[in-house]
């Protein structure tokens, strides 16, 4: 889509004029929806959350400001849409502090590759605070500050959480290694493609910055 087409699109929006509306949820669905899973446990939920962020769109378009890029800004509301969502209706058992989580690191987590729908699927499996944590910190790129201040935690419990997400990570990985690993020696089909888990920029939506180590 043109920026002209985007633009004509966008004051469609802030008059309420229902095409524009669907014009644009079609055009950006994908996009949109790629971040709502990223966070959610499925993908009915996310398009749940994706739904409640394309409202604050509709009802907020006209503060965008147009100098700006429009996925910016409309990524960050499906970002907010979806901690809203968690926020609202689950009770996320952060863990406490670790005094030495600062010093914890990931071991061999970036040397195991995987595919999109691979990698989206273990994070999904991850408990709704490490998954959000994982995300705020590895692919949006917050600081563990800031995203103390998004959740009300501290930034220690980040941490903690971060590490522990890592963790679990790890174990799936290295699980579906395994089980990789058995079907070919087995006979059967070997694992999927592979591209770098924090190397490579993965197709869609899901990683908008790569995952930071």
């Amino acid at each position: 889509m043109g920026e002209k087409e985007l633009h004509q699109l966008i004051g469609g929006c802030i008059k309420q004029d229902r095409v524009s509306q669907k014009m644009l949820y079609k055009a950006f669905y994908g996009f949109s929806m790629g971040i709502c899973l990223r966070y959610a446990n499925s993908r009915d939920e996310a398009a749940e959350v994706m739904n409640q962020g394309f409202l604050k769109v509709f009802t907020r378009i006209e503060t965008f400001d147009r100098t700006r890029p429009f996925k910016a800004w409309l990524g960050r509301i499906m970002m907010n849409a979806s901690i809203d969502y968690y926020r609202a209706n689950l009770k996320m058992a952060y863990t406490d502090d670790l005094e030495q989580a600062e010093h914890l690191t990931d071991g061999d987590l970036t040397d195991h590759k995987l595919n999109y729908d691979d990698l989206l699927r273990m994070v999904q499996k991850l408990p709704p605070a490490y998954r959000t944590v994982f995300n705020l910190f590895a692919v949006e790129g917050y600081t563990h500050e800031e995203i103390g201040e998004l959740l009300n935690i501290s930034a220690g419990t980040s941490k903690s959480n971060l590490h522990k997400a890592r963790q679990k990570l790890k174990q799936m990985i290295a699980d579906a290694d395994s089980a990789s690993s058995k079907r070919k020696y087995g006979g059967g089909m070997d694992y999927s493609s592979i591209v770098a888990i924090n190397k490579t920029d993965l197709h869609g939506a899901y990683f908008d910055k790569n995952i930071r180590e």
